[in-house]
């Protein structure tokens, strides 16, 4: 009983056909023949599908990343990786692995920038230096450094496909596919040169592979192994994860033995501890390789203060079988986690964190549909009993990694949990599967709702939320950062005060790593004159605004708003 539940999980044949024999032909109903035709035509109308919906995606990210300006993480990523190709230095940007830099590297030589090795400066003031002031392109650059993430981000859209087509069959799993290459969060943080759509992919690439090693251990643990050491090597965040996907390599083995008696247990829990430790061992020689490729004789000094840590923490770090320039970056890291950040939610600014914050972001910036979607996958994974052993893939990494990124202390947005809209969009491909009979047409209507509430805030990604907390142009009323300002908009803002106010005084307070100058924005900051100095075009990030107090929050509610750049910009007239 147990292998035909197990085959029926495995063998997408079984879920979406059946076994019954075929009717004669002149017995088959009408559906039937509609359903016969599908299978004839399934060959290459499933690829075409899948190849629509990346195509889409990948045009839409494409677009984003030609319009946007830098974010205010990227041009250290940038600067970083070109250190990496001409200088062979780990000593830029050590709080993050070199991994996922190393991806961003691959554009970055195909633009082949002008690099002034002699400028010494942090790395925020390198990442301006390299794009503003050494006679780059900035628009150039950024896309060449952006193109590889996008076009990681589509082949982990292959994997979202794959992985669900092994649970629930092709059919549905283009649903799966549908939800991710739909996503807000996954298209806004994909088309950036930024880590956190990189580690969470190879996060996900290591479960599905773990989940195919319960049919074949001994070529996809190792496999596994790498997945996992790709994601600890482009963020540290990734760690977390390392000791359930270690529980599901040997969950794995002992599904694929199948143990009948005491000795047969015997054996399979040994074989899955032999496998658990070469996962283990694969991930860390994966996290040493991305260093040695950068300098292989792992030369460090850094250019940030390196704080020292105490208690468990230290001394976890200091276990850890990592190289030196690793290891500093866990205690940079750490460092950053005690400062007190400043968070906003619903109107309501503090300091510190809230637990409950990635939950509240993701209600607000997750499409209506997917959300209901997600809460039914889960569900269904959990009752319906030929997914079952999907389960603990699915669900416990990311319960697990959720648990890690609500403890971290920087409220700042939902892309410290992207991982959530892709492994979530695999469990939603399972909810057709349960025995009700509209829910593969719920399904399909909630996929299109999703589908349509993406569309409509093309391009502007970043700043999106749904339809129940108002659209994107609502989103800085309820939170801030990279969920909504994170500096993209500046070019946009030039185009829109050279169209619109030729001639007027301009006066910018801008959260970004943008040069203003640089696109033509000449402007003074209010900040530094008196309040009744201030007249013409006041224009603030709307992260700015959220945060505003003194002076600046006396400018803002003495001026009346009469324009919004990128739903992250706004324009007062004063």
């Amino acid at each position: 009983m147990m292998a035909r539940e197990q085959h029926s999980v495995l063998d997408p044949g079984t879920l979406d056909d059946g076994g019954a024999p075929p009717l004669p032909r002149a017995a088959e109903s009408r559906p039937a023949r509609l359903r016969a035709g599908l299978r004839r035509h399934r060959r290459w109308l499933l690829p075409l599908l899948v190849a629509l919906l990346l195509a889409q995606m990948a045009a839409v990210m494409v677009t984003t990343a030609v319009q946007q300006t830098p974010t205010i993480d990227e041009p250290v990523y940038v600067a970083t990786a070109t250190v990496y190709l001409r200088e062979h230095s780990l000593d830029y940007n050590p709080e993050h692995p070199p991994l996922g830099k190393l991806v961003i590297a691959a554009g970055i030589a195909l633009a082949d920038p002008h690099f002034d090795a002699s400028y010494k400066g942090d790395q925020g003031e390198l990442g301006r230096h390299l794009l503003y002031e050494s006679g780059n392109d900035p628009w150039r650059l950024m896309f060449w450094a952006r193109l590889p993430v996008i076009v990681l981000t589509l082949l982990f859209g292959l994997v979202v496909f794959a992985f669900a087509r092994e649970l629930v069959g092709a059919v549905r799993g283009l649903a799966a596919l549908a939800l991710y290459a739909f996503s807000p969060d996954v298209i806004a943080h994909g088309s950036l040169a930024t880590l956190d759509v990189p580690e969470a992919g190879f996060l996900l690439t290591s479960v599905w592979l773990l989940w195919r090693a319960r049919r074949r251990p001994r070529l996809y643990v190792p496999l596994a192994g790498a997945a996992l050491g790709a994601a600890v090597a482009t963020k540290m965040s990734a760690l977390p994860a390392v000791p359930v996907l270690v529980l599901l390599a040997v969950a794995s083995v002992w599904s694929a033995r199948r143990p009948a008696d005491r000795d047969a247990r015997r054996r399979a829990l040994l074989l899955g501890a032999a496998s658990a430790v070469v996962v283990a061992l694969v991930a860390v020689a994966v996290v040493w390789a991305s260093y040695l490729v950068v300098d292989p004789h792992l030369r460090f000094a850094s250019t940030e203060p390196v704080p020292a840590v105490h208690g468990l923490r230290g001394r976890v770090v200091e276990l850890l079988p990592f190289p030196r320039a690793f290891l500093d970056g866990m205690r940079i890291q750490f460092g950053l986690e005690d400062y007190p950040w400043q968070g906003f939610l619903f109107g309501h600014l503090y300091t510190g964190s809230h637990w409950y914050y990635l939950p509240a972001a993701f209600l607000v910036k997750t499409p209506l549909g997917m959300l209901a979607l997600w809460a039914a996958g889960a569900v269904t994974v959990v009752a319906v009993r030929r997914l079952r052993p999907a389960a603990p893939y699915l669900l416990v990494p990311t319960a697990v990694l959720l648990a890690a990124a609500m403890e971290g202390s920087r409220d700042f947005g939902t892309r410290y949990a992207i991982f959530v809209p892709m492994f979530l969009a695999v469990a939603a491909a399972c909810v057709p599967v349960l025995r009700w009979r509209w829910a593969p047409l719920s399904t399909g209507l909630l996929v299109g709702f999703v589908a349509v509430s993406s569309l409509r805030t093309f391009p502007y990604y970043l700043p999106y939320s749904n339809e129940a907390f108002g659209g994107p142009a609502k989103t800085y009323l309820r939170l801030h950062d990279s969920n909504v300002d994170w500096g993209q908009d500046l070019g946009r803002l030039a185009d829109r005060l050279r169209e619109r106010y030729p001639g007027e005084r301009i006066w910018l307070v801008y959260k970004g790593s943008g040069v203003p100058s640089y696109y033509g924005i000449e402007s003074s900051d209010p900040r530094k004159v008196g309040v009744r100095e201030v007249h013409g075009l006041l224009v603030v990030s709307d992260t700015s605004i959220d945060k505003a107090q003194g002076k600046l929050a006396e400018l803002i509610d003495s001026s009346r708003p009469i324009d919004q750049v990128g739903h992250s910009i706004t324009i007062y007239r004063r």
